[in-house]
């Protein structure tokens, strides 16, 4: 779950990343370190990221950390975000526990998300999403 609150006036977007629930476990222990990686795109392009601290040991992990951007008002339509939950492993790569996408180019939910965020400036707006699991490392 995460709101979204962009200020029009200040150009600012705020993605506030409040926690998930039945992640996949990651790890031999039956759990996973998951931390989340925002990435602020352009027409398939990755302009901007930041991430989450990692929540160690859990597949509930609540957050309540916010991330943001700096996005001008003649900008915010050709903008979306790609959000991906990641498992963190002190041997080896992360992995990607599962993505989702909001903005003007994902489907039904992210788009409806975008939207809704949109047209009521200055008041942030929570929604739950889906993960899509993918084997590509983001």
């Amino acid at each position: 779950m995460f709101s979204l609150c962009y200020l029009p006036t200040a150009g600012r977007l705020t993605i506030t990343m409040i926690k998930a629930r039945n992640l996949k476990a990651m790890d031999i222990t039956g759990a996973s370190d998951p931390y989340v990686k925002v990435s602020l795109m352009c027409e398939g392009r990755r302009l901007k990221k930041r991430k989450t601290s990692t929540k160690r040991n859990t597949l509930n992990p609540v957050y309540n950390e916010a991330i943001v951007f700096d996005v001008p008002p003649e900008n915010i339509d050709q903008i979306s975000l790609l959000i991906a939950v990641m498992d963190y492993d002190r041997v080896g790569h992360n992995e990607v526990i599962g993505v989702c996408r909001v903005g003007n180019e994902a489907e039904s939910l992210g788009r409806e998300h975008w939207n809704e965020m949109l047209t009521y400036p200055r008041k942030p707006i929570a929604h739950w999403h889906p993960l899509i699991e993918t084997r590509s490392i983001i």
